[in-house]
C-alpha cells in the first residue's frame, strides 16, 4: 500500500509538470536583466539614504560636543 501511494503522488506530480508552461529563453533573459537592474537600484538608492543619514547623524553628534 505504501508504495502505491508514493507512486501515485509522483505520478501526479510528473501530470502536473506536463501542464506548466515555461517562459522561453528570450523570456528568461529579459526577466533576469530586470531583477538585475531593479536590485542595483534599490541598492544604490539605499546606499545613498544610509550615506546621508549618516552625514546627518555626524552633523548631531559634532554639534552636540
Amino acid at each position: 500500500m505504501r508504495n502505491n501511494v508514493i507512486l501515485d503522488y509522483f505520478r501526479g506530480v510528473w501530470s502536473e509538470l506536463k501542464k506548466v508552461t515555461w517562459p522561453s529563453k528570450n523570456q528568461v533573459i529579459n526577466h533576469t536583466i530586470i531583477v538585475i537592474v531593479s536590485a542595483t537600484l534599490a541598492i544604490l538608492l539605499s546606499s545613498v539614504i544610509d550615506l546621508g543619514l549618516s552625514q546627518v547623524v555626524e552633523l548631531v553628534v559634532r554639534r552636540e560636543s
